[in-house]
């Protein structure tokens, strides 16, 4: 593909820049010997031609002879493009584009549809002219159009000029057209009436091919620059250039690249090369072939200035090196040479190698290019071959051949080789002859220049010496760079993270001893994290092309008795120098890591007891690197005897350990392994550092030569130790006088070198070395491989060994014994940190110190040690983090406290606590933030960048300031014998520990005690709520964040919920699988989460684990898609059986613990050591009583047993009888804990889903050996992973929890396990969480069939009305709500199916299910009740009905008759008035005087009236003394007890006696109420009217109730009081209703009120009459008329429906569920401040939220009437009316069709209304219509009138009509009552307090979110006026608190208050603290009200709380947000 020099259209490749001075014929013939041939030229591609000109007919002439056809159309319009094709050439005729009166638009659109046409470019342009008409103004319009082309137009037009004149002969053409001729290099066509068309042909071509063939690219209408560069060769051709041996190529005809021509370099007869033009596969490319048959061809003079002119003239897109398959000669290699010498270094980036062959056989690309000469060309080529056969026509091939190419192009971001080449020779950089530059080496351009500007004294041997450095560094570099490619690993620059490795991938949970090479990066560090040592020891699987390869060498061996030709043959199998060494595999994730990740994985490969890098080379710089930072958290620990023989334990971290160093280190290539010889000396079992025979070892190794590494043996104390003091090895890899800086370093800093070489030469370099060692003092060994002789001492501190032939174990055993008597004599030592020193002298980088962010970590982290300095360890804590000791152990132990109550007065005692809590806080909170906190906060707020760094370096900073504490073991046997001394020393060890876990337990206590008091401290420079972000972003980081605090035993649970949500902040709400461990002390579980994780949980001997830690592992996103969780939370927790903590509080501890942490996770590891069943046995209890707990709370984690430390894992039958043993353990420790838990369960299945097959794990021993220089044991790497499969196939079944969900379990777990009895405690946030959220769907499931339900029950109740049907079905209304009831159905599944919770869920979905059907049931059968009841009532008000239509009727006629007589005697409008007046009061008169008036009532009357009757002894004041019943404290008044009860009261000496039967009296008055209620809305007094019976109805009721009740089984009779004031109340209670009722029932039927308002509507049908209106107009009107009542009625009726959905929307006390009603509700009580208000909710909750609905009701309607109300009754009139109209229309269509009258049209039009209206014939049944056939006039009157109707209607509505306007039954308020309180109302018989469960008749206990002070409801101590404080919660704690259950005399405990039994029995009262402020403000502010009301006091006992009365209102209001 050719490229632009910067102009639209002006390419290069190919063209020529042609002389416009020359004539076409004098022009030199290019690219051919000769032009004039027509036969020569052949396009590759159809030959593009436009013509352009003014005339229609010239251009198809001009057309037919160039295609020699009549192709084109003469007649088609002159402004229309044609194109025609024929015999590769196409022709674009545009005939009008020279017509200069064209626009511009017309001129591009035109230029566009030609190039169109033209694609990707016309050829040759062709302008027909007339010879001699040609103006200076068409001149400017050809040029116009012309540059609309290109700017390089001219190269590709000629002129065509048309002579009409009969001569053959040419005339002369003017002046203008040959100004023209010339623009167009002289190209100029005469044609006459007799030129041949042949002629006009090859003219044509001649052009073409003058231009290489290339056509014209008209970007102008492509797009830009960028775009046509990417459209690639289809737009223009790529370019590539060819070179090699072209005996590797056949050319011939059907060669797709070349053709037949060998066009090789032409050397004598030609100064150009002409590039061929093919298209290959669809794609045009330009080949340039520079193939040779000789390499002397490359050396003439005159090559160069073709590749001159060549890379001058033609943009290089890509060079084709052609190889003969598997022949690789000295000419290629000269041939890449040539082109390296000519084109530069850069050119190797454009090559590409192309392999032929000649047969099929041949073709075997991946067999045939191993060979390290040509691998070694393919890195150097980028790895880019293709494979074709030498004649190069396999379609197939070369198509894949051109991707390539392009691909090519891309990955050169679409640069040209020259582009390349013109930037270097910018920079100065030249292309020079081999001749012209000194330093170009052979297989190099690069030039050498010598350092620092100073000439060597010898420069030639410098400057050869530089050479081969050179050479020797850009091998390295290319083999660097293989290897990292075949590793997959991008480079230096992009770094592995430590993130990169420690997610949870797909291939972590395989367990692979070998992979495929693109995986060994992976499978290296997964098995490096897991301490496996044989990491180094993966075998990488062969492909199949391999193997196929060595099978097929094998199958072509046809002599195979030949053992010779055999073994030759079997040399072509892969070698083993193909194979990458394992610590090139090491040392390159080393090179690619970060700090973090090479500090993690150098601490695991010396956990695997290998040794660790210590100088290391730059593989491209060769820059040596000391890594200190990876030491940094390496401790080894070992055990020394003393003089004394007594063994003394140290343990230091290696960078400040201070041992002797034995350096070895080799000159030249020896016979012997130095690395084995010191792996004899450290560890014979184990290699320490790889050596050449370990497994998977080869000879090449690209990253080892000049790295140093370190080992250290580290001694047990023992007389077999080999060396008695730790001692550092130090191994140099490679030739150590190639490393001279490594070797100087190291030697100077040694105790002793040991140096292997073959032998001493003279003349050798490394002579004058170890003359010099010899000459030192320090002690020489000299291993020589040559030598047989054994040790020989030289002189004093030299020793001489021979290798050579000798006993491996005998030359070990000797240099042990020299080194050892070495160091004897030594007092040198080397400590790590030292090798620093040498940075300047030598020039090593150390990484901290070149690390910015490394280094000034470190500096900021020893400005805060520094100030631990000279202070004693005991007592930095306690100066330095005083928030956490004794004042948060002090809160601690307050807050158990306050969770456990004692005492009597329960509530002053939390009160107390909890202010002397408060008070500890604000002590905290005053005390001073430190200095070193101080500075921990400035970093962290600073510089976030190097905050990593920061907190590695304190932490290590930390633990090297207390790893000299004694260690435990230390001390044991003396612990053992004193308890007393063991919990001293004890907490000792407890104060001197310091880490970073007690800096961040420091401050969640800073702002634990921030949030308590509610401001910042003073010292505190940012804002307090920021330090929760700062511990999610350590453990995103991936700290370890501390859980529990193990000092304390306390769970931080404000802080760790603070972190959570931070956490949830910055990652979402993420899903996460909890694994959680639980084990006895030093059992190794921190390890074994280490190693299954690649974790940072801290590990070493004796009790390091406090409390619980909790850490993040990522799930990677491929294995997201298969697992339900996104992060594994693991949880590790200090062991259980502390010998620190024997004694009384163990036992508590640990079941608190194991509790806590079986109930957090989703699956716990049970950690045995052994399998002891005496040491099984006390965990076991504590496990197994953990998970029964969890199995009463309703919570399910499952659990894997891990047994460690077990010998001989492999014994199958040994394993099955451990399974069997611990499944009986488990049986029996089920049976205990049962017991003890009050549960029925006989074995541990009962408890939880357990196989002890697959769930149970045996663990080899963790060292293979003894420590301290025994590795991990390989078989327990494997164990871990098997067992961490174990686990992913237990999170695969487990759908996990969010992170949110996490946090509210882990505050019910600890807030449950705070009190003494856990699952008495247990209060499951998400559980109740997702039961409100379930209860909230109900309430919408409920509403849509209730909705649904109305609709139906309102169309129904029309049809009854209209008399349209006369019975009701239940069948029916289950077909009517069919569909929504399935709707719900589908919405119900949905959300238990799909829902977060559904886990959760899934338990109360059948009892839901059922619950909708009962609802759905209930729905049916009291509709169907109130439809029956409308039936019945319909007959019986018929008679009303019918006396109404009569009063109508009869008033109608005689209004008409008395029109009629007037009509034709007056028509003034006075007069009539007057006569309608008389008539109309004379009428109304005879009326009422014939008919009984509607009085008004006075139920309450009629009541005591009734009452009188049947108790004539009552006193006559009692009916202004009687009391609402609903209202009153207590009913001991209204009772007489069967036998002695005593009041609710409290005994002093803390005993509770219960109330009287109160709570039966309560349940009984309120269920008779609920019962009237329903009968008074029977009675229909709207539509029956009131009638006195009706009361003596409700009264025989009532009398009936009382009888049966205290006829029953209780305890006590009425008085005659009772009946009386229940039925007052009852009755005073409805008289407003019913009054109101009763008014609508007067209104409606009353003649004197509803004929007074007819009398506009009459008179308007009289006047009417009298003016001669025809019968049909007034009959229209009459209906009109008639329809008012039933339009209104209809419109407030789907008001009120449409009104109640969007309250339930949009009223915010109404749009939830009963719970947040209620809490509305207690807010309003709040706002009120009315005591009397308060004391009706507590006593009669149902009627306090039915009044509170309705006045949320009335409110929201007067507030919205006008916004909403008025526009929803607008648009149901809306809709009405084009209903009516609707109606009326198909009517009168109807009569039509059967020739009806009018009785038919009004029998149709009643029928189709009456779904929406109560409207029927009967209405019109007094109405004459005969006349008023007229059904179109009919029609045409409705349609007229009704407007005027609805006007009316709509001008009625006002909001004080409204309500009172609706049937009692349709009204929002009622409809929403009737939702709402269709659930549980029973009352917690202690605090009165509602059950808010949203089922009447629920399944399960009776609870409370909240209980309240059981005093609130009258309850007092014993013998006193004193009201309790108690609150239910914490009452039901308190072990001394008692109370008598309902006639019994037995005292039952408060907290075992269910053995009661009754109602005390169906109640769930959490022990907690969970009670709501509000009600406590409540008790304060109403205390004297409440002291009024019972006549008791808050005195004594009963005094409240100093804390209760801090609360305002404020506080209270919010509290009911923030709980509710």
């Amino acid at each position: 593909m050719a490229d632009r020099d910067g102009r639209s259209g002006d390419w290069k490749t190919g063209e020529r820049c042609l002389d416009r001075s020359k004539s076409m014929d004098e022009y030199p013939k290019i690219g051919s010997p000769d032009l004039n041939r027509p036969d020569k030229y052949v396009p590759e591609s159809d030959l593009r031609i436009v013509l352009l000109g003014k005339d229609l007919a010239e251009n198809c002439r001009v057309g037919k002879l160039i295609l020699g056809n009549e192709k084109f159309d003469i007649k088609a319009p002159s402004d229309q493009v044609q194109t025609e094709r024929k015999i590769h050439k196409t022709v674009i005729n545009v005939p009008h584009l020279l017509q200069p009166h064209l626009s511009d638009h017309q001129i591009i659109e035109a230029v566009r549809e030609c190039v169109k046409q033209s694609d990707p470019g016309p050829h040759v342009i062709v302008l027909v002219l007339k010879h001699d008409q040609c103006s200076k103004e068409d001149q400017e319009h050809v040029e116009k159009v012309l540059n609309y082309f290109s700017n390089k137009v001219y190269e590709h037009t000629m002129v065509l000029t048309i002579q009409e004149s009969d001569s053959d002969e040419p005339t002369e053409v003017n002046d203008v057209i040959k100004d023209i001729i010339k623009n167009c290099f002289n190209r100029h066509y005469k044609l006459t009436k007799n030129s041949p068309s042949a002629d006009l042909r090859e003219t044509l071509e001649k052009i073409a091919q003058m231009n290489s063939g290339h056509y014209l690219i008209c970007d102008e209408f492509d797009g830009s620059e960028q775009q046509a560069r990417e459209r690639g060769h289809k737009d223009r051709p790529l370019t590539i250039a060819l070179f090699g041996n072209s005996t590797s190529i056949q050319f011939r005809h059907d060669n797709g690249l070349l053709g037949e021509e060998e066009n090789r370099f032409k050397t004598t007869d030609t100064s150009r090369i002409i590039p061929l033009q093919r298209e290959i596969a669809e794609s045009y490319v330009s080949v340039i072939n520079m193939t040779v048959r000789h390499e002397t061809e490359l050396n003439l003079d005159c090559v160069d200035h073709l590749v001159d002119q060549l890379v001058n003239e033609n943009e290089i897109h890509a060079f084709i090196f052609v190889v003969r398959l598997g022949q690789l000669t000295d000419a290629d290699q000269k041939s890449l040479e040539w082109l390296q010498r000519v084109f530069g270094d850069k050119v190797f980036q454009y090559v590409m190698i192309l392999f032929t062959y000649e047969t099929e056989e041949e073709c075997d690309t991946i067999n045939d290019i191993k060979n390290p000469v040509l691998e070694q060309l393919l890195e150097k080529c980028g790895g880019r071959f293709h494979t074709c056969n030498k004649m190069m026509n396999n379609q197939s091939e070369m198509r894949e051949l051109m991707n390539k190419i392009e691909h090519l192009f891309n990955e050169n971001k679409q640069q040209r080789y020259t582009e390349i080449r013109q930037n270097f020779q910018k920079s100065g950089v030249l292309f020079k002859k081999e001749s012209d530059t000194i330093a170009i080496m052979k297989d190099n351009t690069q030039q050498i220049t010598t350092s620092m500007g100073k000439d060597p004294p010898n420069k030639v041997s410098l400057e050869k010496e530089t050479r081969l450095e050179q050479d020797n560094g850009k091998e390295t570099n290319g083999k660097t760079k293989h290897l990292f490619k075949r590793l997959h690993l991008k480079g230096m620059d992009h770094k592995l993270r430590t993130a990169d490795f420690l997610q949870l991938t797909a291939h972590s949970l395989k367990s692979c001893d070998s992979c495929a090479e693109e995986e060994l990066i992976q499978t290296f560090m997964q098995k490096l994290l897991m301490m496996n040592y044989r990491a180094r020891y993966i075998h990488v699987e062969e492909n199949n092309e391999q193997h196929h390869t060595k099978q097929r060498d094998n199958d072509s061996n046809k002599d195979m008795g030949d053992i010779f030709k055999a073994m030759s043959i079997s040399k072509k199998g892969t070698s083993q120098s193909d194979r990458i060494h394992p610590m090139d595999v090491q040392m390159a994730v080393f090179h690619c890591a970060d700090g973090f990740l090479k500090q993690l994985m150098v601490t695991k490969l010396s956990q695997c007891q290998y040794a660790l890098p210590l100088l290391v080379p730059d593989p491209f710089t060769q820059q040596i690197e000391f890594p200190l930072w990876i030491f940094r958290q390496i401790n080894k620990s070992w055990k020394i005897r003393n003089t004394n023989n007594e063994i003394i334990s140290q343990t230091h971290p290696v960078y400040k350990a201070e041992t002797p160093m034995v350096f070895f280190f080799r000159f030249g290539s020896v016979s012997s392994s130095k690395s084995q010889l010191m792996n004899s000396l450290i560890n014979e079992k184990h290699n320490t550092f790889f050596h050449r025979n370990c497994p998977g070892s080869s000879r090449t190794r690209v990253l080892m030569d000049g790295v140093v590494e370190i080992a250290w043996f580290c001694p047990s104390g023992k007389h077999t130790d080999k060396f008695t003091d730790c001692v550092a090895f130090c191994n140099l890899h490679g030739d150590a006088g190639d490393h001279e800086k490594q070797l100087e370093i190291l030697t100077e800093m040694s105790s002793v070198n040991v140096v292997l070489l073959q032998q001493l030469q003279n003349n050798d370099k490394s002579t004058t070395i170890i003359q010099n060692l010899y000459r030192n003092r320090k002690p020489l060994i000299c291993l020589f491989t040559e030598d047989e002789s054994g040790v020989t001492e030289l002189m004093k501190g030299k020793f001489k060994i021979g290798l050579k032939d000798r006993n491996q174990s005998d030359v070990s055993e000797e240099l042990r014994r020299v080194i050892n008597g070495c160091l004897s004599e030594s007092s040198s030592t080397f400590r790590l940190e030292d090798v620093s020193k040498h940075s300047l002298e030598t020039d090593i980088r150390i990484d901290e110190e070149d690390d910015d962010d490394c280094r000034r970590g470190r500096e900021a982290a020893q400005q805060m040690m520094s100030l631990l300095e000279k202070k004693d360890l005991t007592e930095i804590k306690d100066l330095f983090l005083p928030c956490q000791g004794k004042l948060w152990h002090q809160w601690c132990q307050k807050n158990k406290e306050l969770h456990r109550p004692r005492a009597y007065d329960i509530e002053m005692d939390i009160s107390r606590k909890k202010t002397e809590m408060k008070n500890i806080r604000q002590q905290q909170h005053e005390s001073d933030i430190n200095t070193f906190i101080q500075l921990f906060f400035k970093q962290i707020q600073c510089h976030s960048e190097n905050n990593m760094y920061f907190l590695k370096w304190l932490e290590i900073f930390l633990i090297s300031k207390n790893i000299f504490v004694p260690q435990k073991y230390d001390t044991s046997k003396q612990l053992k014998a004193k308890q007393t001394d063991l919990e001293r020393i004890s907490e000792e060890l407890q104060a001197v520990t310091f880490g970073l876990e007690h800096i961040m337990r420091e401050i969640g206590q800073i702002y634990e005690s921030c949030s308590s008091v509610k401001k910042n401290k003073k010292d505190l420079q940012f804002d307090f709520s920021s330090l929760p972000s700062l511990a999610a972003e350590m453990i995103i980081s991936g700290f370890p964040m501390e859980l529990m605090d193990g000092d304390a035993a306390h769970v931080p649970v404000v802080w760790i919920s603070a972190v959570l949500d931070e956490l949830i902040q910055k990652l979402g709400d993420q899903r996460v699988f909890v694994l959680s461990v639980l084990g006895i002390q030093s059992s190794g579980k921190s390890t074994m989460l280490n190693a299954m994780f690649g974790l940072h949980f801290a590990v070493s001997a004796g009790r390091c684990t406090r409390g619980a830690f909790m850490q993040l592992v990522k799930v990677s996103d491929e294995m997201k898609t298969q697992m339900n969780f996104d992060y594994i939370l693991v949880v590790d927790t200090e062991g259980l059986r502390a010998l620190e903590l024997t004694g009384s509080s163990t036992r508590h501890h640990d079941n608190e613990l194991a509790t806590f942490v079986v109930g957090l996770g989703n699956l716990t590891l049970i950690n045995i050591f052994g399998e002891n069943p005496s040491e099984m046995q006390d965990i076991l209890q504590i496990v197994v009583q953990a998970f029964l707990r969890m199995k009463k709370v309703k919570l399910n984690p499952s659990c894997v047993f891990v047994h460690q430390n077990v010998s001989d894992v492999t014994a199958g039958e040994k394993n099955e009888e451990g399974r069997r043993r611990l499944q009986e353990t488990l049986d029996k420790m089920t049976k205990l804990a049962a017991k003890d838990e009050v549960y029925d369960a006989g074995c541990f299945s009962d408890v939880i889903k357990f196989d002890v097959q697959n769930d149970v794990k045996y663990f080899a021993h963790l060292w293979e050996g003894n420590p301290p220089m025994a590795p991990p044991n390989p078989n327990y790497c494997e164990n871990i992973q098997e067992l961490k499969e174990t686990i992913m196939s237990h999170a695969l079944k487990s759908h996990g929890m969010m992170l949110i969900d996490l946090k509210d379990r882990m505050k019910d777990l600890w807030e449950a396990l705070l009190n003494e009895r856990f699952v008495f405690s247990f209060r499951n946030s998400l559980e109740i969480s997702a039961y409100r959220k379930l209860e909230t769907k109900y309430s919408k499931w409920s509403w849509r069939l209730r909705s649904a339900m109305m609709e139906i029950e309102n169309k129904l109740h029309n049809k009854i009305e209209n008399e349209a049907i006369h019975e009701v079905e239940e069948a029916d209304l289950q077909r009517e709500l069919k569909k929504t009831s399935e709707e719900v159905e589908k919405s119900m599944s949905a959300f238990f199916e799909k829902d977060t919770d559904a886990d959760i869920l899934i338990q109360w979905k059948t009892s839901f299910e059922i619950k909708i059907k009962e609802i759905q049931e209930n729905i049916v059968r009291e509709t169907k009740r109130k439809l029956n009841e409308i039936l019945q009532q319909r007959d019986l008000k018929k008679m009303i009905d019918a006396q109404k239509t009569h009063h109508e009727n009869t008033l109608f006629e005689k209004s008409k008759e008395l029109a009629l007589k007037l009509k034709d005697k007056t028509t003034d409008e006075q007069t009539l008035k007057k006569e309608f007046d008389l008539f109309w009061k004379h009428s109304v008169k005879k009326i009422i005087r014939d008919t009984h008036p509607i009085k008004d009532i006075d139920i309450m009357r009629d009541v005591k009236h009734f009452l009188s009757d049947i108790y004539e002894s009552a006193p006559v004041g009692h009916w202004m003394e009687s009391k609402d019943i609903f209202s009153v404290p207590n009913y001991t008044q209204y009772v007489l007890f069967k036998k002695e009860f005593k009041e609710s009261v409290i005994n002093s000496s803390g005993y509770t006696q219960t109330l009287s039967p109160e709570d039966k009296i309560r349940i009984f008055i309120t269920d008779v109420a609920q019962q009237t209620d329903k009968m008074i809305q029977s009675f229909n007094i709207s539509k029956m009217g009131y009638n006195i019976s009706r009361v003596q109805q409700l009264i025989d009721y009532i009398k009936r109730r009382v009888t049966e009740h205290q006829e029953g089984s209780v305890e006590y009779e009425f008085k005659n009081e009772f009946f009386m004031n229940l039925v007052l109340s009852i009755c005073s209670r409805a008289e407003q209703m019913i009054t109101d009722q009763h008014k609508m029932f007067r209104d409606t039927n009353d003649p004197e009120i509803y004929v007074e308002k007819k009398r506009a509507e009459y008179y308007s049908i009289f006047q009417k009459y009298c003016h001669g209106a025809t019968s049909a107009a007034i009959f229209g009107e009459i209906i009109c008329q008639k329809l008012k009542e039933p339009i209104e009625q209809s419109v407030y009726k789907k008001t009120t429906r449409d009104l109640t959905d969007e309250i339930m929307k949009n009223c915010q006390s109404l749009n939830g569920n009963r719970s947040k009603l209620e809490k509305h509700i207690l807010k309003t009580l709040a706002e009120e401040e009315d005591c009397e208000k308060y004391m009706n909710y507590i006593y009669n909750p149902r009627d306090h939220f039915k009044s509170f609905i309705r006045d949320e009701v009335s409110q929201y309607i007067t507030d919205k009437f006008s916004v909403s109300v008025l526009p929803k009754m607008k648009e149901n009139i809306r809709l009405l009316q084009q209903k009516i109209i609707k109606a009326a229309h198909e009517s009168t269509e109807h009569v039509q069709v059967n020739r009806g009258d009018a009785g038919l049209w009004l029998r149709s039009f009643t029928q189709q209304l009456s779904d929406v209206l109560i409207f029927s014939e009967k209405d019109l049944s007094g109405v004459k219509h005969s006349g008023a056939d007229n059904c179109n006039l009919l029609e045409d009157v409705i349609r007229e009138e009704l407007p005027t109707t609805m006007s009316d209607i709509y001008g009625r509505f006002n909001t004080e009509t409204f309500l009172v306007k609706l049937d009692y039954t349709f009204r929002p308020d009622e409809i929403l009552i009737d939702h709402f309180c269709q659930c549980c109302w029973v009352q917690c018989p202690f605090c009165k307090t509602v059950c808010t469960n949203t089922m009447e008749n629920h399944h399960g206990d009776h609870s409370v979110p909240f209980h309240r002070s059981i005093g609130l409801s009258g309850i007092h101590y014993d013998n006193t006026f004193n009201l309790s404080t108690h609150i239910c919660t914490s009452a039901v704690g308190n072990s001394n608190l008692y109370f008598y259950p309902v006639g019994s005399e037995d005292k039952v405990p408060w907290k075992d208050y269910r053995r009661a039994g009754g109602v005390y029995a169906d109640w769930s009262i959490t022990s907690d603290l969970s009670e709501l402020p509000y009600w406590k403000w409540f008790v304060c502010r109403f205390q004297k009200d409440l002291e009024k009301y019972y006549s008791k006091r808050f005195e004594g006992s009963g005094e409240i709380p100093h804390e209760w009365k801090i609360y305002s209102k404020q506080d209270a209001l919010e509290s009911l947000d923030k709980y509710i």
